[in-house]
């Protein structure tokens, strides 16, 4: 069983997942993409975000593939390495006590 980290650690790789989701929703193609590739409809994000495992899939989304991971890291000013880490906090994986 791993251990879900909480306090700061979890908070910080939350608050990344959430810039990483707008950076997502703030185009209409990749939010089309992103969309297409979770199976949520438009009228469903509400709902779907309010789900636990909704930040995890964000940055599962975004890990996937490298061209949006670097153009997310840049336009949210962070590395795409801290990205990865928050990813491996939110999925329960191991992690590093350092994330951005």
């Amino acid at each position: 069983m791993v251990n879900k980290p909480e306090g700061p650690v979890r908070e910080v790789s939350e608050a990344v997942a959430v810039r990483a989701f707008a950076f997502i929703a703030g185009d209409v193609e990749r939010l089309g993409a992103f969309l297409a590739a979770t199976g949520i409809g438009p009228d469903m994000i509400r709902k779907a975000a309010r789900d636990p495992g909704f930040l995890g899939g964000v940055l599962d989304y975004v890990a996937g593939d490298e061209s949006l991971l670097v153009a997310c890291a840049k336009e949210i000013d962070l590395k795409p390495e801290d990205i990865m880490r928050a990813h491996a906090v939110l999925s329960g994986g191991p992690h590093e006590r350092d994330v951005p």
